[in-house]
């Protein structure tokens, strides 16, 4: 016989509370929809669907959805969570309705939708969201489909699946545009890239040089290899937003970069511009033919240390690793631009965020519900990145998704109601109990129209 011993304390449940809340942190970003006008704004956008006064506006129900995704759902019933809790966040669609919702949502309300996220993002950046600068980072990933399911295609991976291409803005985190690709589609398509580049600008609360001359402001984009295609570039050129992307090295390449003098080396800098060990920055613009490129072309290099364990290619020589990249900015500065450069890979973050809001599963058969769900996540990446802003201080307004669920979203707390007020009590011995409560604090503190 082994005695029975443990360390916790005994309890004994019972399933007869009530007034408590779970997932009780979630309602911020909900109430923050409503603040920036995004909840309103869909309303507008979705009313066409709206055949007669039903009980759930769509509007609403795309809200709702888009929150359920920040809070970890990944699939329609999901919503559940929030539908099974209206003390705390109200009246919530059912599955079949909201189904309907997203089934409704065609080309034409896809740029409804649009328009209704860039005036919600608008008043965000009134509130305090905006950046410093205007930095746009262009990248796809693969997205796994475990069934048959429209458009799904095998991938140069060998899986099978999707491959969206997606921006996301330096400096906040928000996801500005998306497009839903099948999994063969090209990853330097410069076609996609323009498209998800207008639709990035649109999304900006700000004009670039081209659409406002004297008014615009400067803007980058920044891309790896795959977005190295003269068409992506000229269109950039075209509306005045200067570009850093990451260049092939082929053979050419190769034979200029080996031709670079030792003297011409200089030493990298990290993110926060200090000297990075074993990385050097040398210009090879001379020693290529970038003549086909718009005016003004250059081709930087870097050379590293490989990581321990990396293996060695056919491009790498003396035992360096090489990466190049060009752009047309005129700065002499090549340590700053390279530096600039590499702050692309954070987009990488941001994917990967995004696949933990939703984004690492299309659930529907059809693909135009599927291009609606990338809307959703993309709203959902939208709401905790003005949370984070807007309503977060100290470490918990940089954390990633995984994090800010388990200390704030997935909170639980107790519904109160005295002298016609609701109070939702979170547990005073949670350690993020106060900072919850003064994220909503924040929230009411900002101005209703910004």
């Amino acid at each position: 016989m082994v005695k029975r011993s443990s360390t916790r304390p005994r309890v004994r449940v019972t399933a007869d509370g009530a007034g408590l809340a779970g997932h009780a942190g979630s309602r911020l970003l909900a109430d923050l929809a409503d603040v920036v006008g995004l909840t309103e704004a869909l309303s507008v956008a979705m009313a066409p669907t709206r055949q007669r006064r039903s009980k759930h506006d769509p509007g609403r129900v795309l809200v709702d959805l888009a929150v359920m995704l920040a809070d970890g759902g990944d699939s329609l019933s999901d919503l559940k969570v929030l539908r099974n809790q209206p003390d705390l966040f109200g009246a919530v669609a059912s599955d079949p309705t909201a189904w309907r919702v997203i089934a409704s949502i065609n080309a034409a309300r896809r740029d409804a939708i649009a328009i209704a996220r860039a005036l919600a993002r608008r008043r965000a950046w009134k509130m305090g969201v905006r950046p410093g600068w205007i930095v746009l980072d262009f990248d796809a990933t693969l997205v796994t489909s475990h069934s048959e399911k429209e458009e799904a295609a095998p991938n140069y991976k060998h899986g099978f699946g999707f491959h969206p291409l997606l921006c996301f803005l330096d400096g906040t985190d928000e996801a500005l545009a998306g497009v839903l690709r099948p999994g063969n589609a090209g990853s330097n398509t410069a076609a996609d890239h323009v498209e998800v580049l207008d639709a990035a600008l649109a999304q900006l609360p700000v004009k670039s040089k081209a659409a406002d001359p004297e008014g615009g402001e400067w803007m980058l984009a920044r891309a790896d290899s795959a977005g190295c295609t003269h068409g992506f570039l000229n269109a950039l050129r075209e509306r005045c937003v200067e570009f850093s992307v990451g260049f092939p090295i082929d053979e050419t390449t190769r034979q200029a970069v080996l031709a670079v003098p030792e003297k011409a080396w200089v030493r990298a800098m990290t993110q926060d511009m200090e000297e990075r060990e074993g990385a050097e920055v040398a210009e090879i613009t001379g020693l290529l033919d970038l003549s086909a490129w718009p005016e003004g072309t250059r081709a930087i290099c870097r050379r590293e240390d490989p990581h321990p364990g990396a293996q060695l290619s056919f491009t790498d020589a003396d035992g360096h690793r090489f990466q190049v990249f060009i752009t047309d900015s005129p700065d002499p500065d090549i340590v700053y631009l390279e530096a600039r450069h590499r702050g692309h890979a954070r987009v990488e973050d941001r994917i990967r965020n995004g696949k933990a809001t939703g984004l690492n599963n299309f659930p529907f058969c059809d693909f135009a519900p599927n291009q609606a769900w990338l809307l959703l996540v993309l709203m959902a990446c939208d709401l905790v990145a003005w949370a984070q802003r807007l309503c977060l201080k100290g470490e918990l307004a940089s954390a990633e998704p995984k994090r800010l669920r388990y200390c704030l979203w997935h909170c639980a707390g107790r519904l109160a109601r005295s002298a016609r007020v609701t109070r939702l009590r979170l547990q005073n011995n949670w350690p993020w109990a106060e900072e919850l409560a003064k994220a909503f604090h924040r929230l009411e503190a900002l101005p209703l129209r910004a």
